[in-house]
């Protein structure tokens, strides 16, 4: 990869850990169907006004828009609104790079390298050793590992869409997503509880939806989809090992999360990981043909 786009590539990673400071204090006010429903509103509306028309088969917007927007986030808000910490599941999360390499290797014959393997299975081992010490409910993880999958699924259908401009795209993935989400949350949590939800919005409520809908959300994602459209999943998925570093630092900073000695071994092995993924293997010089022996008479 380029300097510039690794240089992007962990901008971003800032970006989704910080986010999930962002998403902790949204769901202080809101509950998570109307959260993610919010949140994907606003990143659709009113951009998609402006955005012209999708430049990639509807298909790969409807799936995006279902796996990464309805089921993507409504677990992973799900799982931290029933007692998951930012930090922690900023890192749990992360497994997703774990499930995009092996969709890759289903879906679109994508071969990891051995190296990148290794890499994964080492960042991999240190998202177990802090999830061994975690003290929220086993269904609050497995809601977060679902969303992981979900994820790593649906870095596959933007891969597979190869949109020429991902910011569209996800301007009308959000739209897609939209609908559902709102339906979702008046049938599932109700619209009295709605309303007196948004009745109770705050500054902090309100910065909370901005930053998850249009930072995260659309500079995130387009910024994300076009490093996988030039590099490929496998290349690109262990860059996100980096979010657990920012998500924690965040957490403990703005939220006063503590960090355990756990999370500490756990993400030396996480960068230990994205480092060993993405060493490469220096090419064997072609051997000088050698000249031809001239014998003087």
């Amino acid at each position: 990869m380029k300097l510039r786009h690794i240089a992007l590539a962990v901008a971003v990673m800032a970006v989704w850990g910080v986010n999930f400071v962002a998403i902790e204090t949204g769901l202080d006010h809101f509950p998570p169907l109307l959260f993610n429903a919010l949140r994907f509103t606003l990143a659709a509306f009113p951009a998609i006004f402006f955005a012209g028309r999708p430049q990639v088969p509807w298909r790969w917007i409807v799936l995006a828009g279902l796996i990464l927007g309805v089921v993507k986030f409504t677990m992973l808000f799900a799982g931290m609104a029933a007692g998951m910490p930012a930090g922690l599941s900023s890192l749990v999360l992360q497994s997703q790079a774990v499930f995009t390499v092996i969709f890759a290797a289903l879906l679109l014959r994508e071969r990891p390298r051995p190296v990148q393997v290794a890499g994964l299975a080492v960042a991999a081992a240190g998202i177990v050793v802090v999830a061994a010490g975690m003290s929220a409910g086993f269904g609050a993880f497995l809601l977060i590992v679902g969303a992981a999958a979900a994820w790593g699924l649906s870095n596959i259908v933007t891969r597979k869409a190869s949109p020429p401009d991902t910011l569209r795209f996800m301007v009308w993935v959000s739209a897609v997503a939209s609908g559902p989400l709102i339906l979702l949350s008046l049938t599932v949590d109700g619209p009295a509880s709605d309303l007196a939800a948004l009745r109770a919005i705050d500054g902090r409520a309100v910065l909370a939806v901005l930053y998850v809908a249009l930072v995260s959300t659309l500079a995130g994602f387009a910024a994300w989809g076009f490093l996988l459209r030039r590099y490929g999943a496998s290349t690109v998925a262990p860059f996100s090992m980096l979010v657990p570093f920012f998500g924690m630092a965040s957490a403990a900073l703005v939220l006063g999360e503590p960090i355990r000695p756990a999370g500490v071994a756990g993400g030396v092995l996480v960068v230990g990981g994205i480092l060993l993924g993405l060493l490469r293997r220096r090419p064997v010089p072609a051997a000088l043909p050698r000249a031809p022996i001239r014998v003087e008479a």
